[in-house]
């Protein structure tokens, strides 16, 4: 199982360069992005109260009368997301949390997904741009996407594969629109037809995701490759060699593959203790123990 999940997570990884990719570029000094998020703030919350969800298209669209805004609709959902220090509002709609025969619970934001979207940009609190980007099925690695994605998906779960003999079909997944401000997915940089503090808007379903994606397959969750607890697996690089633990097959550097330091053998080598003088500290992260 884990190779399956290793080969879903390398495999998608090639994909980065697709629109809802993290950006590469390097940002304005000086940029004041905490004044941004409270800006971003106020434009989603204007924009959810003059449009809602016209059931009949599946489609957010201006507000009429008779209608309930989105900023009053029940299945309007938000969570708070702290990057890099700043405090960000992302809100999303439920249409379908997902219903799977099989639950397994929802993604982290390290996992692998298999994923249908469109997106749209939120030109102003009046209007949104004609779909920008799109994708039927598509695997991807939410540690790799716009974080407005990382954190959004992990409100559903995926569906059921119901495929036979014919194109790849899922049933009950998860289906729902991310309200997306700037700051967790393109911020002052832009991308391609994406202007710089653009919020953004995607309608997204969620066939499918691969629990606790193994990305370097070293029998560690990616997830749980957050050795100084602070909820951010992609900041720990226990050995200082450049590469992060949850991509590095020897996370403490001692020569020893992670894999091969499961003193008990039970295929998780993150519940194993072996030294005595620093027992809290697993033996994949200890240098001391080989």
């Amino acid at each position: 199982m884990n190779k399956i999940k290793n080969i879903f997570a390398f495999a998608i990884i090639s994909i980065l360069l697709y629109s809802c990719g993290s950006s590469s570029s390097t940002e304005v000094d000086n940029f004041d992005h905490e004044a941004q998020a409270l800006i971003d703030n106020d434009t989603l919350v204007q924009f959810l109260k003059k449009h809602y969800f016209d059931a009949s298209t599946k489609t957010v669209t201006t507000l009429v009368d008779g209608e309930t805004a989105l900023y009053d609709d029940a299945k309007l959902k938000s969570m708070s997301i702290t990057e890099n220090e700043i405090d960000y509002t992302l809100y999303y709609y439920v249409n379908t949390v997902g219903s799977p025969t099989i639950d397994k619970g929802n993604p982290t934001v390290m996992d692998s997904v298999f994923v249908n979207y469109d997106g749209q940009r939120i030109v102003d609190t009046e209007s949104i741009s004609d779909s920008f980007d799109s994708n039927d099925g598509i695997w991807l690695t939410l540690n790799a996407v716009i974080r407005g994605w990382s954190h959004g998906f992990t409100n559903f779960k995926g569906g059921d594969n119901i495929t036979d003999n014919g194109p790849i079909t899922y049933e009950n997944g998860g289906k729902g629109i991310l309200f997306i401000p700037s700051g967790l997915a393109y911020a002052n940089i832009g991308s391609g037809s994406i202007a710089a503090n653009e919020c953004l808007l995607f309608y997204i379903d969620l066939y499918d995701f691969v629990k606790g994606t193994d990305h370097d397959n070293d029998g560690v969750a990616s997830i749980n490759e957050d050795a100084d607890g602070n909820g951010e697996p992609r900041d720990d690089d226990t050995d200082l060699d450049g590469v992060p633990n949850y991509f590095d097959t020897d996370d403490d550097g001692d020569g020893v593959l992670t894999i091969n330091e499961d003193a008990n053998k039970d295929g998780n080598p993150a519940n194993d203790f072996s030294d005595t003088n620093n027992p809290t500290l697993p033996d994949y992260l200890n240098p001391d123990i080989k």
